[in-house]
């Protein structure tokens, strides 16, 4: 009885087999692990410090962890890592002369992630856009509209430009311009606005509110309560509040004014036009 032998190869592709196992073990079981641990550390600063920091921690380590697997494999495979590092940083010097927006960006990004004006969930208004932080990345920030659309901002256009955080601080004022007829008592409206606004149960105590007049207009007075709410409670404060005002104007017998409009006309009958006295004599001479 004759006996197989099988001949096992040892090279494969001129790697050895042992080489090459070693290398996709290692980037197959390892590049999950960061990943994991990405998510894991992103938790644990995100309900720590902040989702922000959470966010920037995972990227800094599944893109560092990442790129380290990598140069390992490549080094344990037998490939030279100077020539590629320096390649690497010849094709990095001519994209950054190519693309300097996006350097721009990407220092802008570090800024405001060391500035911090704003945090992911965070309302803020960047130009006419208003919406909800989602994401801060290296590039642009990510923000989602009250109408539930995706505006992608550039970080330099935040830097350079004028950003309000609507959600900054933890109470907020509601500003609620109403004009009311001149027929009506200035100290009774007042009076009936702070009521309104103190039996309401969103609105704070301290600051207090108040009823400002704004000066005289085309027709009427214009005032303007103004009451301090938690930030979570602020749309449902103005909707609630600004019914409980018509309601109880429509019972008081307040009135709301409107826009109105005079037309004057010229009645008179028309006269008939002066003659010059030059004009006179030349006709008779005529």
């Amino acid at each position: 009885m004759e006996l197989i032998v099988w001949d096992i190869p040892s090279h494969f592709f001129g790697f050895k087999i042992s080489t090459l196992l070693r290398s996709l073990i290692l980037f197959f079981l390892v590049i999950p692990i960061i990943f994991l641990l990405s998510r894991v550390a992103s938790k644990y600063f995100s309900k720590h410090y902040s989702p922000q920091t959470g966010m920037v921690v995972k990227k800094v380590i599944k893109y560092v962890g990442t790129f380290l697997v990598l140069f390992t494999v490549l080094y344990d495979l037998g490939f030279s890592i100077g020539p590629v590092l320096g390649a690497a940083g010849i094709v990095g010097i001519a994209i950054g002369f190519a693309s300097q927006t996006t350097i721009s960006n990407i220092i802008s990004g570090i800024f405001l992630i060391t500035e911090r004006p704003f945090v992911v969930d965070d309302m803020i208004e960047v130009g006419n856009v208003i919406g909800q932080v989602m994401s801060i990345d290296v590039l642009s920030i990510k923000i989602r509209t009250p109408d539930n659309k995706l505006v992608r901002i550039p970080n330099e256009t935040i830097l350079k430009g004028t950003l309000t955080n609507i959600t900054y601080f933890p109470v907020r004022r509601l500003d609620i311009n109403i004009t009311v007829s001149y027929k009506e008592s200035f100290d009774t409206v007042q009076k009936i606005l702070l009521d309104i606004a103190l039996k309401n149960c969103l609105c704070l105590k301290e600051p207090e509110p108040t009823v400002r007049f704004n000066g005289l207009g085309d027709s009427g007075m214009n005032l303007m309560l103004a009451v301090w709410v938690e930030k979570a409670d602020f749309l449902t404060v103005r909707n609630k509040i600004h019914d409980e005002i018509k309601k109880t104007f429509d019972k008081e017998g307040i009135e709301i004014a409107l826009p109105r409009l005079s037309i004057y006309t010229n009645t008179q009958k028309p006269t008939t036009p002066m003659t010059c006295p030059e004009n006179t004599e030349k006709t008779q001479d005529s």
